[in-house]
């Protein structure tokens, strides 16, 4: 192919905000960054709520959804919104998979296991309070709840709200006939709540404190945090998993006969623990010890072509006419690599929630694997070992488009560790450096952008001028940029432009007429 080729860079987290208070990305030093955005096309787009399919302008973005609306050009009811729909019009308690759940555990128990917030990014206590009233009203007599504490969606601290409010729902709810509680819990950075494979040791712990009713006892959840609070002083995030016990017997032990539900509907920190209850004879990412027969469901399938979990309450978006596949029947020539923290945003869900190729001699997909340890501690992660890669992958001259995702800006911005954070900002515009240097060697075009912000407001508003800073782990309501380089373009500059505008642009930009079936581009013709 003649045409120059094209190569976007996703600055994850990486948000745009005038506020200097808590901004690392105003903080550090960027030149290259700064550079593009003064003297190139460059525009902001949305990149949360109603732009990438969430319940309302009010739900922050994440990796999943933007990467989802970046690699389709359009919009798709999302996690909570779909879930929500659902709910709402009683379609989720419909299904075959609901019931059989109801059905075999009218002598058990059912559990529900899941992120305890209101974040909106990985789950939401309304659809967990849903369940369970459900499940007595479908005649279940004992519930229990492994509650997975937040602190990165929502404050850091937040933990004994959802606690007490979960606590109080079920309190209205238990009579003779019916009894729920708390029977584990513990941080989502320390227990069960992996993602991609990086740490296999978080689901074990998991799985011990879950399944086994094996760790440190308390009485309530609410002792449990507290106590964990004064000894370590530890966010929510990274609080130690525990058990709920009564005379020192674990209150919620998972048995043959039980029923087991994931109420998250993000699908990366939900695959592993579901391949854990799902895995047969064969599974060897850690010992079990002792595999209980139950059912098992997800509130979404979290992975339809690997089929994570087999059993699922909700349906996800069925995405269709992706960029990839359309790039793919142009005989365009397709290139993905990011860690390992990333790899599947711009592979699985920039290619419409599809773990295969739809191309195997034009689609080339890297991962760098992930250090595993604490992100604060190396914040410019593997920013330089991706750059080394995609650089030669760029010069090569093999490829016409090509896209790559730094982690840093969101990974390092939800420790809460604001000078970490600047790191890490500061080492993915090092690294942009090379990246424009490579495209200029190709007589190439740029393309920087983000999928949503995290970075950009690391420090909560002040309720009061004398109150204490506090650090904000959570994603942003901010636009993000979004910029090219090495192209003589105009670029809109719409209010409403988002995410799902990208693909048709990106197609612009290779000389392809975009898919009828995407949203408009943001270059002005």
């Amino acid at each position: 192919m003649s045409k120059r080729p094209v190569v976007l860079v996703v600055m994850d987290g990486v948000g745009i905000n005038a506020s200097e208070f808590g901004n690392a990305v105003k903080k550090a030093y960027k030149p290259t960054l700064d550079e593009l955005w003064a003297n190139c096309p460059h525009t902001e787009i949305k990149a949360h709520g109603l732009a990438v399919g969430l319940p309302s302008d009010g739900d922050m973005g994440n990796s999943e959804v933007g990467h989802n609306a970046l690699g389709c050009g359009q919009i798709y009811s999302q996690g909570a919104k779909l879930v929500n729909e659902n709910i709402e019009t009683g379609e989720i308690f419909k299904t075959e998979t609901w019931e059989a759940l109801v059905n075999n555990c009218k002598e058990g128990t059912m559990h529900f296991l899941g992120l305890l917030s209101d974040g909106n990014v990985h789950s939401h206590i309304n659809h967990l309070k849903a369940l369970i009233k459900k499940a007595k009203e479908d005649g279940v007599k004992e519930v229990r709840i492994h509650a997975l504490l937040d602190g990165r969606d929502v404050p850091e601290t937040s933990a004994l709200i959802y606690i007490e409010d979960i606590e109080n729902y079920m309190a209205e709810l238990n009579d003779d006939n019916f009894h729920a509680c708390i029977a584990s819990g513990g941080g989502r950075m320390t227990i069960t709540m992996d993602r991609y494979e990086a740490n296999w040791a978080m689901v074990e712990k998991g799985w011990h404190v879950h399944v086994l009713g094996e760790g440190r006892q308390f009485a309530s959840a609410s002792e449990a945090v507290e106590t964990f609070r004064d000894e370590t002083g530890v966010i929510d995030q990274d609080l130690p998993g525990f058990v709920i016990a009564k005379d020192g017997k674990p209150v919620g032990t998972i048995e043959d006969g039980d029923s087991v539900v994931l109420f998250n509907f993000r699908g990366d920190r939900a695959q592993e623990i579901s391949l854990a209850f799902d895995g047969d004879d064969s599974f060897d990412k850690f010992d079990r010890v002792r595999m209980p027969k139950v059912m098992y469901a997800g509130m979404l399938q979290y992975d339809a072509d690997l089929n994570i979990p087999h059993n699922f309450l909700t349906y996800p978006p069925k995405i269709k006419y992706t960029l990839t596949e359309e790039l793919c029947k142009h005989g365009i020539r397709e290139y993905a690599i990011s860690e390992t923290q990333k790899y599947g945003h711009v592979t699985y869900f920039w290619n419409g929630n599809r773990s295969e190729k739809f191309d195997e001699k034009l689609e080339d997909y890297v991962e760098i694997t992930s250090d595993v340890v604490p992100f604060e501690q190396r914040p410019w992660m593997k920013s330089a070992e991706i750059t080394d890669v995609l650089c030669a992958a760029i010069e090569s001259g093999n490829y016409d488009f090509l896209r790559t995702n730094y982690p840093n800006g969101d990974m390092v911005g939800h420790t809460g560790n604001f000078e970490a954070t600047v790191i890490g900002v500061e080492s993915v515009d090092l690294q942009l450096a090379r990246v424009k240097k490579a495209v200029d060697a190709v007589n190439g075009i740029l393309i920087v952008t983000a999928d949503h912000g995290n970075a950009d407001e690391m420090y909560e508003k002040k309720k009061k001028e004398d109150a204490p800073v506090k650090s904000k782990t959570s994603h942003t309501l901010n636009k993000v940029p979004f910029i090219v380089y090495g192209a003589d373009v105009e670029l809109k500059q719409d209010e409403d432009l988002g995410l799902s505008n990208v693909a048709a642009t990106v197609a612009d930009l290779l000389e392809v007429a975009p898919n009828e079936h995407w949203n408009t581009s943001i270059i002005k013709k």
